[in-house]
């Protein structure tokens, strides 16, 4: 069972609670950050007004939580258009991409999430579908079998994926568009951070406990507005509402996020390579059943911000810890060292 960590980008029940409060901005001048993706956007959007023509197919990658699907929103909302919502796991047959397909209106847009998780054969129906508007599917069977094309109404289709490399190249070929989408500033976050306090009605004026929040929030919109609430929780239960730097890190502390927005598992898995295995290299395996932890988990949640912040390499022989993993844990970094020189290695 994956474990519920307060740091993790993906989805949870309370993220999509407060998106029914409108955090998630509707247009893109109140979208913060991505600044390349905004003007790209506001060319592409433009032209596509001035032509009356639907926008050109969108594919945006990157980790999760950056914004993905409030882009998409803000796509439709800016061409006047409806948004379809979807993901690549749900459409686990053709009939459930044509059913939607033929219900949308000229300039929709079409939100797949999690694209590369598309089966094969629903594919096979969005390749004409985004060339040509239009999808052919197979009525009857042997001999009777006749051919059926159902012509569509222009639309968008917007495919978001954290894995670009698990695309096939006839899929991501079809995209006019691609963009992957970065982590954000410590000034970004602190604007998210106040437009989502002002909508939510927080007490978030000490400018000190906003660049605090924001610092610890790994450059990631999502992560940013979950520790917000659970300060917001901890200021109203333990203070007056206001939240004042000092009920910040206390409330931070309590959810055990540190100064560089690793959590509890993160440092677990640092102290196991670093004290277990010497500071590596060790296979991913191995740490996993150290920790008694899912390696996936281990793959997909831990490690991407430990390689990001330079505390942890992946090599030939497993992980291992670079010299800000050794720093950070207090190790004298094992025996042998990945960055040790290679003449001072025992023959």
């Amino acid at each position: 069972m994956t474990r519920s960590r307060i740091i993790s980008a993906s989805e949870q029940p309370d993220d999509v609670q407060d998106a029914a409060v409108a955090i998630r901005p509707k247009r893109l001048d109140d979208f913060v950050g991505q600044q390349q993706l905004q003007e790209r956007l506001s060319i592409a959007m433009t032209a596509s007004r001035e032509r009356v023509d639907p926008m050109e197919h969108l594919l945006l990658h990157g980790p999760p939580g950056l914004g993905k699907t409030t882009i998409a929103h803000i796509v439709a909302e800016e061409m006047g258009s409806q948004a379809y919502v979807t993901s690549g796991p749900a459409l686990t047959k053709g009939a459930d991409l044509v059913g939607t397909l033929t219900r949308m209106q000229p300039g929709d847009v079409l939100f797949i999430d999690e694209i590369h998780r598309l089966p094969a054969a629903v594919e096979e129906y969005i390749y004409p579908a985004m060339e040509d508007f239009k999808i052919d599917f197979t009525l009857d069977g042997g001999m009777h079998a006749r051919v059926v094309t159902y012509h569509l109404k222009p639309f968008t289709l917007i495919g978001a994926t954290t894995r670009a490399g698990l695309l096939t190249a006839a899929l991501r070929s079809r995209f006019g568009i691609a963009h992957r989408l970065d982590f954000y500033e410590v000034s970004d976050l602190e604007q998210i951070l106040d437009r989502a306090a002002s909508r939510l009605k927080i007490d978030l004026t000490c400018s000190k406990a906003r660049g605090l929040i924001a610092a610890r929030s790994r450059g990631t919109p999502r992560i940013c507005l979950r520790l917000l609430r659970r300060v917001r929780d901890y200021a109203q239960v333990r203070g007056s509402g206001n939240i004042t730097i000092d009920l910040a890190e206390e409330a931070l502390r309590l959810e055990g996020v540190d100064e560089r927005g690793l959590d509890p598992l993160d440092r677990a898995y640092l102290s196991v390579l670093a004290d277990v295995y010497n500071g590596g290299p060790a296979g991913l395996e191995a740490i996993a059943a150290t920790l008694g932890e899912d390696s996936g988990t281990l793959e997909d949640l831990v490690e991407p911000f430990l390689l990001q912040q330079g505390m942890l390499a992946r090599t030939r022989q497993g992980r291992q810890l670079t010299p800000a993993g050794v720093a950070q844990t207090g190790s004298t970094g094992g025996s042998r060292s990945l960055f040790a020189d290679p003449e001072s290695e025992p023959k």
